[in-house]
């Protein structure tokens, strides 16, 4: 009787030893699978974050163009107020001297029927 129960102590140490070898496998196995997924988490951000400073850098650049572009026409419609301005007192000019000759003329007319 005790020797086949030092039997079955002995299967049985045996076999908790195979379980516990198993155990401490499938632990490190699933270390270096964390380990693994925290690798491609990291790099995975790390592209997101490139991505998105990329983006960011080309957004800065097309809205400083856009202002820039919107300045220029800001300037250009400015000049052509001040532009159509002048014109416009030129026009009155040129009307105010087309009535005086108008009217010098009709004196001269006048003078002439006379």
């Amino acid at each position: 009787q005790l020797h086949l129960t030092i039997s079955e102590k002995n299967e049985l140490t045996k076999s908790l030893e195979m379980v516990q070898k198993e155990l401490h496998e499938k632990q490190s196995q699933m270390k270096r699978e964390i380990s693994e997924y925290k690798d491609r988490l990291l790099q995975a951000e790390k592209e997101h974050q490139d991505a998105l400073t990329e983006a960011n850098k080309k957004n800065e650049v097309e809205i400083e163009a856009c202002q820039d572009k919107m300045n220029s026409l800001e300037h250009f419609i400015s000049s052509q107020k001040l532009e159509i301005e002048h014109l416009k007192s030129n026009k009155e000019e040129l009307n105010n001297s087309l009535k005086e000759a108008n009217q010098t003329l009709e004196e001269l007319l006048k003078t002439k029927v006379r």
